[in-house]
């Protein structure tokens, strides 16, 4: 009990260093060089992937199935606003999403294991991964061999909207997929006094904005699992200028792959027609980003009965799935069979800030029922 005591005192203390020098997708250097020197000091092999990204792998010698841990690494570009002691020590930039928490959680898993290497069952990879805040990091990784030979792969998600002790592991999907959207709208500028002489982008793009509401109100079933929301609409101007352009921004969320073709092809139809009816054109731009998260069904199973023994009967929190956010864990289950959970971390009213927000707060209490549940999946003695 002492080395695991030892093990996660460390964890946290990773943790915390990691929060104080985020670094943003595609930039973690200096977070790569810690994980690294950290598994050096464990004596556990490792090879660099995707640039800097990491997989070390324990027992390779051994004949049983070969399972995969993955953790993110990458911050995001918000402003810490929580007044930590170990709060962002670089401006404009902040472990928002908990990736800290998720590198130094298979960090104590590599400690944990290797102390007990010799009674794995099978090998076992942990996958250190950059990029997965916009950045395909899992694509990346893939690419450069990270599933190679691994035979099934698992991954998880602190989650503030669950009470600390309670996850969620659905079979199918359990985050959805995603993408964003730009739609130019092209008129003719003049004087607000002459709106006749003028061709007003900006009324055309809050119709635009209004009727692609529809597609999910109208045009979908009400069983489809999906968001199309405007987040921006910029037309720089003056109180007494119309001007002649007008640019609006979104986002796409689908909870199944057929869903996006047929979305991506209502939002260009809608924004045509729409700049038709005003006497503007529209351009349409649409970026597909990441694909639904979809667990497997025997590996899901598995997971939930890692996660139920070691949180207890309580353990599967009422949250409604599929999560609308999405994951490039999703890249790792289109490859091979897996499984991915959402594992609370809400106490008492505390650390329920949401992530991404300039106030979230990773809990350290999470670390250790975490690496219970991981154990579980890999077969080896627990903490």
């Amino acid at each position: 009990m002492s080395s695991w005591n030892t093990i996660l005192t460390e964890a946290i203390a990773l943790r915390h260093q990691l929060h104080r020098q985020p670094e943003l997708t595609w930039n973690e250097r200096q977070t790569a060089e810690r994980i690294r020197c950290a598994l050096d000091s464990l004596d556990i092999p490792w090879r660099a992937c995707a640039k800097y990204g990491t997989v070390a792998t324990l027992a390779e010698n051994t004949s049983g199935r070969h399972i995969a841990l993955r953790a993110d690494m990458d911050a995001l570009p918000i402003t810490e606003q929580t007044n930590l002691e170990y709060q962002s020590e670089v401006d404009g930039c902040m472990h928002a999403c908990g990736h800290d928490g998720h590198s130094a959680a298979l960090w104590a898993m590599a400690s944990w294991l290797k102390l007990h290497e010799n009674t794995l069952p099978g090998p076992v990879s942990l996958i250190f991964q950059p990029a997965e805040e916009g950045g395909h990091g899992a694509r990346e990784m893939i690419a450069d061999g990270a599933l190679d030979g691994i035979d099934c792969i698992y991954g998880w998600h602190n989650w503030p909207a669950i009470p600390l002790g309670q996850a969620v592991c659905p079979d199918g999907t359990v985050m959805c997929g995603n993408g964003t959207f730009k739609v130019t709208v092209t008129g003719k500028g003049g004087h607000a006094s002459q709106p006749e002489a003028c061709r007003d982008p900006v009324i055309a793009a809050a119709a635009i904005t209004l009727n692609l509401q529809q597609i999910i109100s109208r045009r979908l079933a009400p069983q489809s699992a999906a968001v199309v929301s405007v987040s921006s609409i910029v037309a720089p101007s003056a109180p007494t200028v119309t001007p002649e352009k007008a640019l609006l921004e979104g986002s796409i969320r689908i909870a199944h792959p057929d869903l996006r073709e047929q979305i991506n092809d209502l939002i260009q139809q809608i924004c045509y027609d729409t700049a038709s009816t005003y006497g503007v054109q529209a351009a349409v731009e649409i970026i597909p980003r990441y694909e639904a998260t979809i667990n497997h069904t025997e590996p899901a199973l598995a997971f939930r009965q890692a996660l139920g023994q070691t949180l207890g009967a309580k353990w599967c929190a009422q949250v409604a799935t599929p999560i609308m956010a999405s994951e490039d864990f999703s890249y790792y289950l289109n490859a091979i069979p897996g499984a991915f959970a959402l594992i609370g971390i809400e106490e008492n009213g505390e650390f329920c800030a949401p992530c991404h927000s300039p106030h979230y707060r990773f809990n350290d209490r999470v670390l250790p029922h975490v690496v219970r549940a991981l154990c579980r999946l890999v077969g080896a003695p627990l903490p």
